[in-house]
């Protein structure tokens, strides 16, 4: 099923299926199926154009990273915080005998300040090796930069087994053994706040949101075209592959609701 689930996401991503069509279209030039070829290569080109340098990256994700709002801190204390591993890159940081981190460094930084601010709360770190062809465990690097940052040695417990957010919640809750009562936060990136937490209710894990890494600046960025194609397949990409998510998981029975909100059934 993991592995089913793998290269499933490689056809969902936008970018890959929109090349794959152009390819197909290319291989039937020479066959009696030229002209079908031709408007597969034609078609691919604009829908990649219309993916990578128009707003529509940033359309499909706003309503995700504008489900869940910013944490707030009059609330008091967390008894405990759970970190999504995906900022580490392990492949990189295994090769290089260092801390590689990607664009979802917020996750780790923003733990580190938590941690500092809430001496007394239960840190889990909450990632392993989620790679297919190309990965590695994350937690090696994750505990490094942990304690270059300034944490103590032992403050943070590493769960590094998961390969997914499914399996970062039920095994992050063995755990942390949530108490009734206790107050827990999750850390992860705004766009995946919502289905990490409705995977983390169906785990009967009740969690309170951290969103970090935001991808945008809000509303005004639905108009906002990007400057290079890279840049807006990789936002189209990550969109696509979320929305696909709660989809999946929700289908699945994984995830607690089609579009969690800040309350259940929300």
């Amino acid at each position: 099923m993991y592995v089913l689930s793998k290269i499933a996401g490689f056809f969902v991503v936008p970018s890959n299926l929109l090349i794959l069509i152009g390819i197909a279209g290319a291989l039937l030039l020479r066959s009696r199926l030229a002209v079908a070829g031709r408007r597969l290569m034609v078609t691919s080109v604009v829908l990649l154009a219309i993916a990578g340098l128009s707003p529509i990256g940033n359309i499909l994700i706003l309503p995700l990273e504008q489900r869940f709002p910013a944490w707030d801190a009059s609330r008091g204390a967390p008894d405990g915080i759970v970190v999504l591993g995906g900022a580490v890159t392990p492949d990189i940081a295994a090769a290089r005998n260092d801390v590689a981190l990607n664009e979802a460094a917020e996750r780790m930084t923003a733990t580190v300040e938590l941690a500092r601010r809430y001496p007394n709360a239960r840190i889990i770190f909450s990632g392993g090796d989620g790679g297919l062809l190309y990965g590695g465990n994350e937690s090696e690097a994750a505990l490094r930069l942990f304690e270059r940052l300034g944490l103590a040695a032992g403050r943070v417990t590493v769960e590094d087994q998961s390969r997914n957010t499914f399996e970062n919640a039920l095994f992050s809750k063995r755990i942390a053994a949530p108490k009734v009562g206790e107050r827990w936060l999750l850390v992860t990136s705004a766009y995946h706040v919502p289905r990490s937490v409705g995977m983390f209710r169906a785990a009967g894990f009740a969690v309170e949101a951290y969103p970090v890494d935001w991808r945008t600046r809000g509303i005004e960025d639905g108009w906002r075209a990007f400057p290079t194609l890279a840049e807006g397949l990789r936002r189209t990409d990550t969109a696509v592959r979320e929305w696909a998510g709660l989809v999946i998981y929700w289908l699945s029975g994984r995830s607690s609701e089609l579009f969690p909100g800040p309350s259940a059934r929300e």
